[in-house]
This record gives C-alpha cells, sequence and structure tokens, in this order.
C-alpha cells in the first residue's frame, strides 16, 4: 500500500498558529461539505480525499484542544502502572 504524499503530520500543524489552524479547519470543513455532497450526487471521483480531510480536520482538532488546556502538558512516556510500588495493608 502506497503512503499517499498529501498526508499532513502533526509536527506541521503544531507549528501553525491558531489563527492559521482555524482558517485551515474552515477550508477543510467547506471541502468536506463538498465531498459529502459529491458522494451523494455520485460525482465524486477521489473517495480517499473524504478519509484524508476527516483525519487532518481531526489532527487539528487535536491540537487546538491541546492548547487551550494549558494545564495539561504532553505526559510522560514511562507506563503509569510500572514504576508505582504497593503497599502492604
Amino acid at each position: 500500500m502506497a503512503k499517499d504524499k498529501n498526508t499532513v503530520k502533526a509536527a506541521d500543524v503544531r507549528l501553525k498558529t491558531d489563527k492559521e489552524l482555524e482558517t485551515r479547519l474552515a477550508e477543510l470543513r467547506k471541502e468536506q461539505f463538498n465531498l459529502r455532497f459529491q458522494r451523494a450526487t455520485g460525482q465524486l471521483a477521489n473517495t480517499a480525499r473524504v478519509n484524508h480531510v476527516r483525519k487532518e480536520i481531526a489532527k487539528i482538532l487535536t491540537v487546538l484542544g491541546e492548547r487551550r488546556r494549558p494545564g495539561q502538558q504532553q505526559q510522560s512516556a514511562k507506563p503509569a502502572g510500572k514504576s508505582a510500588k504497593k503497599s502492604a495493608a
């Protein structure tokens, strides 16, 4: 299965400002609407574009959500249950 050259990386999304992300999000939602309309009328040629747009919207919403929750920074990669000691009760 070949990788799509047009995929957007989460790191690229994180480099953009909130204003740029909101603008891109509005564009993608319009495109998503048009793609759904084309699919319903049988005019959609590239069906993979629907999933690509949906996933890019999800990435943008995830980054925007992370930025709006300032108290929850990225969590460490350590497994939670491995290092915790059990107390003898």
